[in-house]
């Protein structure tokens, strides 16, 4: 028995989630071909994978929920495959060799629906009149075969069929559209290495529009009862974009998508040079600048830069969370330091039981690591100066671009771009509970 046909080989090793992603190889690539059904929510599906196995594999798995296959063939050869829970268990007819690159192809169909689970439904989710695709941290599954682990990166194309009516963003840029009788293809590729999380699909009755005529190149899809009210709340999106990049370093896609869905959303998400936001939050009076200015930090911290497991997902909340701050310093809102000392505020009357660098998978998300996590930059930015601080947002961002991140990894940065050691502030703000003061 090969090490890739034990159990081991359906778990990615990940502390928090183990059971989402696969060992035994890593993906390079995605081929997807997607005909979708709005009025019967049918999906039929052909994906490509190609990989590269890491050791030799007489099986191996791929993540697939609530969609059934029909067929498998493994570099043209057709497989042996089960589907049990939410793993496609695939046996090749020949065993892979230790660092040879294969591909997958998985023929398969059904109707999508979202990975239940502690966060809600998560994935490819029905909306009143199209599709709304949010995978983080583990829908990916919902609508196409993967590898689902943040640290697994790979480039993609997605074609996506759907009834004419309606307008198909999806992650990347727009390579093709084509039209038949009632039905249009929508080819996007996306070259850049992206885990499956950050992958998505929106489909609506949407009009596009240009967002900012300078570059890069940013567009938005948004229903046209909307139009009026979106051009005021997003009127300041090249600016934007213009204060990220001298704060983080050059946007790290070829262009940045918008979409406003018809529904109302909890909250916006984010997804691989694009973000999604709901009717609600376009009212006509900026009301929710701060979350366009979070969503759009992601593309470098996040999607970018993408944890290595998530117990490092304050790099990317944190970070995000800040960049609101830094946002409202430079457009008129009020300025950073006050934004920390309110924060701080709040959080000290709240429970002192969470350590940033390590939360727990059930406070992956809670609302204290993301103010806490911008807590700690401010701080490290009261310690170093202006300058240095940004020199390590900068470095940070150019040194880690496209790569895979983790929380010692950042604070070795920030010591060796600040010329000594940091060590007890990062103790005190990433590894301990209690709440430390504000300097000055």
């Amino acid at each position: 028995m090969t090490a890739a046909a034990q159990p081991g080989a359906e778990r990615s090793g990940d502390p928090y989630l183990p059971e989402h992603g696969n060992g035994g190889y890593r993906t390079s690539h995605y081929d997807l071909d997607l005909d979708y059904r709005i009025v019967t929510n049918r999906l039929t599906g052909r994906a490509v994978v190609t990989a590269v196995a890491a050791q030799a594999l007489s099986r191996f798995s791929l993540d697939l929920a609530g969609l059934r296959v029909s067929h498998v063939l493994v570099d043209g050869v057709a497989a042996r495959f089960t589907q049990v829970g939410h793993k496609l268990r695939v046996r090749p007819a020949r065993p892979v060799d230790e660092g040879a690159e294969f591909r997958v192809e998985v023929r398969y169909g059904g109707r999508p629906r979202p990975v239940r689970g502690r966060w809600g439904d998560i994935g490819w989710d029905e909306l009143t009149d199209g599709v709304l695709v949010a995978s983080q941290p583990v829908g990916a599954p919902s609508w196409f075969p993967c590898n689902d682990h943040p640290a697994d990166k790979a480039s993609y194309r997605i074609a996506v069929t759907a009834p004419t009516p309606y307008t198909v963003v999806a992650t990347g840029k727009l390579a093709d559209r084509r039209r038949s009788a009632s039905t249009t293809a929508w080819v996007y590729e996306l070259p850049e290495p992206t885990p499956a999380y950050l992958v998505s699909v929106q489909i609506g009755r949407y009009e596009r529009v240009n967002l900012y005529s300078g570059g890069p190149a940013q567009r938005a899809a948004v229903p046209a009862r909307l139009r009026q009210r979106f051009a005021h709340d997003f009127g300041r999106q090249g600016e934007m974009m213009e204060a990220m990049q001298r704060f983080f370093g050059p946007y790290p896609f070829a262009e940045y998508s918008v979409v406003v869905t018809d529904d109302d959303l909890e909250d916006p998400i984010e997804a691989q040079s694009m973000s999604v936001f709901g009717a609600n939050h376009v009212d006509g009076r900026r009301t929710h600048e701060r979350l366009v200015a979070h969503e759009l930090a992601h593309q470098w911290f996040g999607n970018s830069l993408t944890v290595a497991d998530w117990r490092h997902i304050w790099l990317n909340e944190g970070f995000a969370t800040y960049a609101e701050w830094l946002w409202s310093g430079v457009s008129g809102g009020p300025p950073v330091d006050a934004l920390a000392r309110m924060w701080h505020a709040r959080l000290a009357a709240r429970p002192a039981d969470l350590r940033i660098a390590d939360p727990g998978v059930a406070r992956m998300f809670d609302e204290r690591l993301y103010k806490r996590g911008a807590l700690t930059l401010h701080v490290l930015r009261r310690e170093v100066g202006d300058e240095r601080f940004f020199r390590i947002l900068r470095g940070w961002v150019a040194e880690h671009r496209h790569g895979t991140v983790t929380t010692p990894a950042f604070t070795a940065l920030a010591e060796r771009l600040a010329g000594r050691s940091l060590a007890s502030l990062f103790r005190a703000w990433l590894y301990s509970a209690p709440l430390p003061g504000l300097p000055g």
